[in-house]
This record gives C-alpha cells, sequence and structure tokens, in this order.
C-alpha cells in the first residue's frame, strides 16, 4: 500500500460496540464485558494490520474517525465511545507507542449513514 509520509488510514468493516452496550454489559457481568472489549480490539487489529502492514508510527499524532452507522438510533458519544478500542488496539499491535497524551494530541469524529457498509474509518496523521 501507498501511504504518504505521516498519513495512514484503515477501514473496520463492521461497528463496534457503544458506550450503552458496553455499561449494560459491565452492569450484568464484568466477564461478558471484558470479553466485549477483547473481541472487539481483535476486529480492529486485524483490520489495521491488512491495511498497514509493518507501519510503526513513532511521532505523536491526530486521528480522525469517520462512523458509519446504519441508521440515526444511536446517539454520536455514544459510538465515538469505541475510540477506546481503536487506540488500545494500535498500541497492542505495535503500530503506535502509546494512546496517552505524549502520543495522541487530538482527534475528530464524523458521521455518516450507510445502511449497506457500515463500519469505521481511521485516519492517522503523523504531527512532525
Amino acid at each position: 500500500m501507498d501511504f504518504s509520509k505521516g498519513y495512514y488510514k484503515f477501514f473496520i468493516d463492521q461497528q463496534l460496540p457503544d458506550l450503552n452496550s458496553y455499561v449494560n454489559a459491565c452492569r450484568g457481568n464484568s466477564y461478558k464485558a471484558n470479553n466485549m472489549k477483547k473481541k472487539a480490539e481483535q476486529v480492529v487489529k486485524l483490520c489495521a494490520e491488512r491495511t498497514l502492514q509493518g507501519v510503526k508510527i513513532t511521532h505523536p499524532v491526530f486521528m480522525r474517525y469517520t462512523w458509519i452507522e446504519p441508521n440515526k438510533r444511536k446517539d454520536k458519544d455514544n459510538i465515538a465511545h469505541a475510540k477506546k478500542y481503536v487506540q488500545d488496539s494500535l498500541v497492542k499491535a505495535g503500530i503506535l507507542e502509546g494512546d496517552g497524551w505524549k502520543y495522541i494530541i487530538g482527534f475528530e469524529d464524523k458521521f455518516e449513514i450507510d445502511k449497506e457498509n457500515p463500519g469505521v474509518l481511521v485516519e492517522i496523521v503523523e504531527i512532525y
């Protein structure tokens, strides 16, 4: 894949758990909530590694998320909670060095509707 220096993107081809689903899982059974997080992170990791083969980002980044939903039933803040899964997965995959203040300077969320192709477009911009 040909990337411009310092710009990377990948697509997660499914919806990730929203905040309400995660909170409900926590209330019911902490193991269920943990499994939900692990499954989401595995999906993200596979999608990221498929596209960003061998990429190791060493500079701070700004991240853009385009949340593509099949409808408008969920609140935007509940949907965007899933950036936690994305950023944790990128660290575990070794693509990002970390996900704290030193490594991620900020992020932006956009929302779109597409009944046929829900998912998440993740764009990563290195800041030099």
